[in-house]
Order: structure tokens, then sequence, then C-alpha cells
């Protein structure tokens, strides 16, 4: 079979990949592991759509994406028979801490026009009555004898009243390939790419698990968990200035309590003064999940097809316990309800879109955890690298930029590129 890319991976990002280029006019393939769109890490994502980055380049990747999820069906230019994902405005809390006060990403927001208040303590309160405004920092580990020492003070917080969350993001992997395919993409789910087929100096096309071969001379590697492995496939992984590789992390359900429904217009939240964040789901019940504070391990995986997905009873415990702490009126659950994911996370939890030293082969890599948000404009830069690339455009020596439409701000693509050094970000799933 002969095509003019491959996409590995059809999660949301591998899904708008195939989309953007198939829209361009480009034949594609999207193969996969699994037996359907974003049935890997994308469906354990809380799919938030927030503006919060440390840098100027990633708030700008997200401010210029949102218009495309708040205007899903428009933007795919499809409905899909099996439903349409939906955005849910809520706005986005972030408590001031002292390890997270907020200020980078305030003068971010200030520099590009990003609506915004600050609440006091009281009016924190006042806005959200379901939350508590007192400070634990630095956040703790139960078996830790201060975990339920009285706060030390009072938190303040960022409000941004734009942000929200898809209802169904494995729901909108899938709208993302439905229309890919309507415009001619085709699908290899349940396939394995064992092999980057060259010719000693660029990208021929992949060899399958199942022996078929693809000849093509674009491929792209969205394969999120998988992605380490797929670069070392391809002989790229040595050349890179930044690591990525799987990060195992759990994700949780849990009732929401009174005043923190999503008919109480509760926020998304995220709170980095005890370590988690958390948002309102439809039906009643709340998602949650950690934010790598200091005093947790992290649980690196060696192998993405070798790993634990069932909930940690400690980790369980630890997530609905802070949460407790900052929402006075949760009652926790008295077992799990949640699921291991993995993330593939870079050094400095900012993603890779980039080329490589393989002619033809490209990376939408470390995109797990915080980028789900970004796809619309990450498909866009990697459309745009193969461009810039067949023009005779070196990319690492000048690199391209994208003019925002929303912003009219120049986004530098240069700044996830795999050369570079590592940035300073909060060092968190926050970015």
């Amino acid at each position: 079979m002969k095509t003019d890319a491959v996409v590995i991976g059809a999660g949301v990002i591998g899904g708008a990949v195939a989309f953007e280029l198939a829209k361009a006019g480009r034949s594609v393939v999207i193969v996969d592991k699994g037996s359907a769109a974003g049935a890997g890490s994308t469906s354990a994502s809380s799919a938030i759509i927030r503006f919060s980055y440390s840098t100027i380049d990633a708030v700008l990747m997200a401010w210029e994406s949102a218009p495309m999820w708040e205007n899903w069906a428009d933007y795919l230019g499809v409905v899909d028979p099996d439903g349409m994902a939906k955005f849910i405005r809520t706005g986005y809390l972030v408590y001031r801490t002292q390890g997270y006060t907020g200020e980078a990403v305030r003068k971010i927001w200030d520099e590009i026009g990003i609506p915004y208040e600050i609440l006091s303590a009281e009016q924190l309160r006042k806005k959200f009555p379901a939350l508590d405004a007192g400070s634990y920092w630095p956040p703790k580990r139960i078996d830790d004898p201060a975990f339920g020492d009285d706060p030390v003070g009072e938190l303040s917080g960022l409000y941004d009243p734009l942000s929200g969350f898809i209802d169904d993001p494995m729901l909108a992997a899938h709208n993302y390939v439905f229309a890919a395919k309507a415009h001619g993409a085709q699908t290899r789910f349940k396939e394995e790419v064992v092999s980057i087929d060259t010719d000693g100096k660029k990208v021929v096309g992949v060899t399958l698990a199942s022996g078929e071969k693809i000849a093509a001379g674009i491929v792209i590697n969205a394969a999120g968990p998988h992605a380490s492995k797929i670069n070392r496939i391809a002989g790229v992984a040595e050349e890179m200035n930044i690591r990525h590789r799987p990060l195992r992390q759990e994700v949780y359900v849990a009732p929401a309590p009174n005043g923190f429904r999503l008919e109480d217009d509760a926020p998304v939240v995220a709170d980095l003064d005890i370590g988690i964040y958390f948002r309102p789901h439809p039906g009643g019940t709340l998602n949650l999940g950690g934010t790598e504070p200091a005093c947790d391990e992290l649980h690196w995986v060696e192998d993405a097809d070798d790993w634990r997905q069932e909930a940690t009873v400690e980790i369980w415990e630890t997530t609905m316990l802070r949460l407790a702490r900052r929402m006075p009126n949760f009652g926790v659950p008295v077992s799990p309800s949640g699921i291991g994911a993995l993330y593939d996370a870079t050094d400095d939890w900012v993603p890779i879109y980039d080329r490589s030293s393989l002619e033809g082969f490209y990376m939408a890599c470390g995109t797990s955890g915080n980028q789900f948000k970004n796809a619309p404009l990450a498909a866009i830069f990697i459309r745009m690298l193969i461009e810039a690339a067949e023009a005779g455009k070196n990319h690492d020596d000048e690199p391209i930029r994208y003019r925002g439409p929303r912003s009219g701000r120049e986004i530098n693509i240069g700044a996830f590129s795999r050369l570079r050094q590592a940035q300073l970000t909060s060092g968190t799933v926050m970015g």
C-alpha cells in the first residue's frame, strides 16, 4: 500500500494531525495499536481547556485553539453520527500559593489580552462557597504528621471565566478521525508499527507487526506513551536534547458535593497548594488528579505495554483526603473509582512538535497530561513543518512561525523543538 503520510497514533493529537493533513489534500493512513480512536491516554484525559501555561508560546497555542473547540462542528465540517464532543464553559480557578503565584501567567494574559480577575480570599469564598481558601502549603503526604494541620493563612485566586472542558475526550478523538476519513484518510487499528523504513537518508514507509508495509514519504509520531519507543525505532532519539517517556498517573471520579456541581457554576480548579486539580462533570460527579507535588513519587514506566491500570489505594486515599481539605463538604468515597493512565511527559512538561534528523519523520511527542486542548494547533504546526521542509527550509536553523488569527501574535514553533534547552516552567502537569 502507498500513501502520502502515515500517522502513528489515533489519540486526539494523532487524529488532529490526520485531519489537518487530509483536509490539505494528502492521502493519510492512521495506525494505532488500540481498537478505536482515543482508546489510549486520550480516554483518561480530563480534557480541560485552559490558558494557564508558563511560556507565552504555550499560552498563545491554547488561546488560538480554544475557538475550534467552542465551534467544534463548524471547525471539523462534519457531524459524526456517533455523536459530537461538546465544550462546557465553567471558568478556571488557580489558587495563588507560595509554590505557584500565577504572576508569570498573569503577565502573559495581560500582554495577550486574556480576561481574568484576581479574587481575594473573601471574594473566592463568596463566589465559590463550596471551596476553602485556607493555605496548607506545602502539599503533604497523608503519613506526614502535619497533613491535618490548620491553615497557615488564606489564599487568593486567579480566575479566568472563559475556560472549561470537553465532555467526552475519547469522542473528540473519534470525531477527529471521522472528519479525517471524510477527507479520504484510512485507519489501521489493532496494528503495531515495528519498523520505520528508510533508504538510509529519508523515510520510505513503515512496516506493521502483521507484515504489511505501507509506503510513505512522511511519517508522524503521535504515539503518546509509545512515542519514545517509536523514536528509538526510527533512530532519532539520541539527537534530542529533551527526553520524553511514559509517566503513570491516576485519575478519579467522585461524587460532587452540594455547591460544586455543574448546575452550581463550579469551575475547573488548579490547586498546587495541596497538589491536586479537579473539575465538575455531568451527572453530579467531579474528576480529579494530582499535580506532581514534590512530596509525591513520580512513577516512570519503562514499557508502555506493561504497567498497572488499576487505581492504587494509597494514591487514591491521598488524593481524596487532599480534596477534603479544600472542599469541607466533600464526603470521601469508601472505595476507589478511577484508573491508572500513562502520560508521555517531557523533562520540562513542554511538548515536542518538530521535524527530526531523519528526512520525512516528524514528532508530536510529550503531549500527554496538558496538550489535549492544543490538538488543533499541534496539527497545524505539523502541517507547517512538513510544508517548510518540502520548500527546502531548515526549521532547526530558522524556526518557522505561526500567526494566530485570534491574537494576531506570532507563535515560535521552535519553542517546541527537540533541540531546545529545557524551559523554565512549573515543573508539573500545569506546563
